[in-house]
């Protein structure tokens, strides 16, 4: 029975898995989109907001949330930015300045900074021969695509690349301090969610430039990438799978 019920967790975090790589990886595709309209401060700022209310919504239908998880502030502002604020920036950003495609590329790296943080941080996970030939191949790929050492790569590329970087880092470290100390708080994904979204919002909102921003209703395409692909799906309901994934196959696995 133990075995079944092993087996069935494994099954359904690899969906999870699946589904949210195809989430995260369309929305390099959403972003150019919405890019052409508002700024990448603004498109985070939107997809962020507009994850957190549905989130809250259910999780208060749930009645997961409670004064009490309050305490745990610190480690929700420290995930609020990690893997929503620096992370969405610097992936809008840099989608900004470079082929959608390139810019989704470049994100392979995100393993690379998750192991490096693991290795440092948690000793209930270690590399095995198939992560580290997959880390290597991954990363082949990375600087094939990316080309960071071509001669004549134009400044707004390297830049785009390096905007990528910061991303992939920020993402990528925060599997880890999310296994680290997130995680044994044993609070509900959809309570988590809220928590870090909401800060994030709070966060955002303060270093946002609001000008400008209605301008992203011109284009119906747009709009919908940046309210359904970015925030309801991409944001509100990709973090109740991130969690979700981290929880059931660890850092460095899900990462």
């Amino acid at each position: 029975m133990n075995k079944q019920f092993a087996a069935t967790v494994l099954s359904l975090s690899f969906v999870a898995w699946l589904a949210l790589g195809i989430i995260w990886g369309s929305n390099f595709i959403f972003m150019k989109w919405a890019t052409d309209y508002i700024s990448p401060e603004q498109i985070v700022l939107s997809r962020v907001a507009l994850g957190f209310m549905p989130v809250l919504i259910y999780a208060a239908m749930k009645r997961q949330l409670k004064i009490a998880h309050l305490k745990h502030s610190g480690h929700f502002v420290v995930m609020a930015c990690l893997a929503a604020a620096v992370y969405f920036y610097g992936f809008a950003r840099g989608t900004s300045l470079l082929p959608s495609g390139i810019a989704g590329a470049v994100s392979g790296a995100i393993p690379l900074f998750s192991v490096i943080a693991a290795t440092l941080f948690l000793r209930d996970e270690r590399l095995t021969r198939m992560m580290v030939l997959g880390l290597i191949i991954g990363f082949i790929g990375v600087l094939i695509i990316a080309r960071p050492f071509e001669a004549g790569l134009g400044a707004a590329t390297a830049e785009g690349v390096l905007y990528m970087t910061l991303g992939s880092f920020s993402l990528g470290v925060s599997f880890v301090y999310a296994k680290k100390y997130v995680m044994p708080l044993k609070l509900p994904a959809a309570a988590l969610t809220t928590y870090q979204l909401g800060f994030a919002t709070i966060i955002l909102a303060v270093f946002t430039d609001f000008g400008g921003i209605s301008n992203i209703t011109q284009s119906n395409a747009a709009l919908l990438a940046l309210v359904l692909g970015l925030g309801l799906i991409g944001t509100g309901l990709a973090y109740i799978i991130y969690y979700y994934i981290v929880s059931n196959m660890g850092a460095i696995s899900a990462s």
